[in-house]
């Protein structure tokens, strides 16, 4: 589309007097464009007469216009050109970069080779291969997909293309090594033996394509078997964890427990002796009165209050039955601490021996290898 909008525009800006682009453009005073050269030539042809007259449309002039060139027609004569030129250049992607087989005619930057010629040993791009066609018609020329290895493709004994396959020896050669050296040996077309090697080549790719499917499968069930791992122990954490959480809580509160009945054993039998102690500290408190008394009745120089106060005084005072209380020097809750510390060693060495066994049975948790087929 793009070149026939080029034509259009390239016709709109030809001269009718060359015809061609209009080169030093001028505009005549019809309205009509041409070349400077080409309408100087055509009105030199009319001085004898002195009537001048537009090539297109014969509208006469009287006395010879002056010309002069039409600058904006000029420069979009110049960009028609340009265009013209980027239009009629290939594609960047049609050039030869680096790895592609380089047409061996193309001079300058050369394009992409789609075909290889055997006899001519070349290899040509789109255009010069159709040249190469038009040029050998009819004639028996081994042609083949671009390649840059033309010269394994040629016998080095006879320098001739190689066609045949040695099927007795395993290589290629020419029609004049099947005469010589292979020529008792069995020998197929090279097209023959890609032919069968081609199955060979479907039925290990059918094989491969199996494999891979194989594969594919294992991958997704080992992915299978991890998500399934990965869940199971984030389940197994979180449950641990909260186990162990309440285990921790439950430690705590049989913790508590002991430190309350400690406290409340302790202020229970604080409060008895205390009981105690205040009846014996009365008991003392009275005994030094009657004590008292005594010292003073044994001073008085009266013998008849003597008398008298004697049966009083020293009749024995009356004693209130106290609860009997062996003190230890060393009181104290040892053996209380003594348990918990037993306690301690036991949930210890019971831990120490069910962690083992946990040990043992998170690492006998393993994603077993398929065996090889």
């Amino acid at each position: 589309m793009a070149e026939a909008g080029i034509s259009e525009f390239h016709d709109q800006f030809k001269c009718l007097v060359c015809p061609d682009l209009l080169k030093d453009p001028v505009t005549i005073p019809c309205g009509h464009s041409y070349c400077m050269g080409c309408i100087k030539d055509y009105w030199d042809q009319d001085d004898q007469k002195g009537v001048y007259s537009c090539p297109q449309c014969r509208q006469t002039f009287t006395p010879r216009p002056a010309l002069g060139k039409n600058t904006i027609l000029a420069e979009m004569v110049e960009k028609l050109k340009k265009m013209r030129l980027q239009a009629a250049a290939p594609p960047a992607h049609c050039y030869a970069g680096p790895g592609d087989v380089e047409c061996g005619v193309c001079t300058g930057r050369k394009l992409k080779a789609i075909k290889s010629c055997l006899v001519c040993r070349d290899s040509y791009c789109q255009t010069h291969f159709e040249r190469h066609e038009e040029l050998f018609k009819g004639k028996r020329h081994n042609v083949t997909g671009a390649t840059t290895k033309l010269q394994d493709q040629i016998c080095p004994h006879h320098d001739e293309t190689i066609e045949l396959w040695c099927q007795t020896d395993q290589q290629f050669m020419c029609y004049l090594c099947k005469l010589d050296k292979h020529k008792k040996h069995k020998t197929v077309l090279v097209a023959a033996e890609r032919t069968e090697r081609q199955k060979q080549l479907r039925d290990t790719q059918r094989k491969t394509q199996q494999r891979i499917q194989e594969r594919e499968k294992e991958v997704q069930e080992r992915r299978q078997a991890v998500e399934s791992l990965r869940r199971s122990a984030q389940a197994a954490v979180e449950d641990s964890e909260r186990i162990f959480t309440e285990l921790i809580c439950s430690i705590e509160r049989r913790c508590r427990e002991v430190t309350e009945l400690i406290r409340d054993q302790e202020k229970s039998e604080s409060s008895r002796i205390e009981g105690v102690l205040e009846r014996l500290e009365q008991e003392i408190s009275d005994l030094r009165r009657r004590d008292t008394e005594l010292e003073q009745l044994s001073h008085t120089e009266d013998h008849i209050h003597f008398l008298q106060s004697f049966s009083s005084l020293c009749s024995p005072p009356g004693s209130e039955d106290l609860p009997s209380i062996t003190v230890c020097p060393h009181l104290s809750f040892e053996d209380v601490r003594k348990s918990v510390s037993q306690l301690k060693e036991q949930l210890e060495d019971f831990c120490k021996k069910e962690f083992g066994r946990l040990y043992s049975k998170v690492k006998n948790i393993k994603i077993s290898p398929c065996p090889e087929p």
